[in-house]
């Protein structure tokens, strides 16, 4: 008995609509859309590329990254918590006089206070942008779509989900046709 692997999908229209995407030729093309959505008050889209564009994090109107700020604090969390420990351990818990040198002497805790402060902030640079992202994410509904898994070869999409409040199909599919968008396709949920 041959098994019917389709039998059990939903048909596409049965499935909710999460967005609607567009393929761009050209990086040049891609930034001058993206400044038009801007310009157009959306605000549940991004930009996807196969290598960083110049000047896009202008066009798309994106603030600086809170990364930076989460690296600084866990700098001088570890900082701190290097010199706590030097502190203990030299000072308080073993005591033990190196070349006449006082128990605790910034000198000799150098080492350690650049390396944990290097230590944390590389943590938080990694477990930030994680968190700051909501990554790991396992699927995504553009990841059902052939055209968006070029993406990281040569293809530049702009994706805008149906959650926006500015969204309406119609209308968003003659703005990126207007906008030289080719391959405007809907987007559904996974099931």
């Amino acid at each position: 008995m041959a098994y019917d692997h389709g039998s059990h999908a939903a048909p596409d229209d049965a499935r909710p609509l999460w967005g609607l995407m567009a393929e761009f030729s050209d990086p040049a093309s891609l930034s001058r859309a993206a400044k038009h959505v801007k310009k157009e008050g959306f605000r549940n889209w991004d930009v996807y590329s196969p290598f960083p564009v110049h000047g896009m994090d202008e066009a798309m109107g994106l603030k600086p990254s809170r990364v930076t700020f989460i690296m600084g604090f866990m700098c001088l969390t570890g900082f701190t918590c290097a010199w706590l420990m030097q502190w203990w351990m030299g000072g308080v818990d073993y005591k033990i006089v190196v070349a006449g040198k006082p128990l605790f002497a910034w000198e000799q805790a150098t080492p350690i206070l650049f390396e944990l402060s290097v230590l944390f902030s590389a943590f938080g640079a990694v477990f930030g942008m994680l968190i700051l992202n909501l990554l790991p994410r396992w699927n995504h509904p553009l990841f059902g779509k052939q055209r968006f898994l070029r993406v990281s070869d040569d293809r530049f999409v702009i994706a805008i989900e149906a959650a926006d409040p500015k969204f309406n199909e119609p209308d968003l599919r003659r703005m990126f046709e207007s906008l030289g968008g080719k391959h405007i396709d809907r987007v559904e949920e996974e099931s």
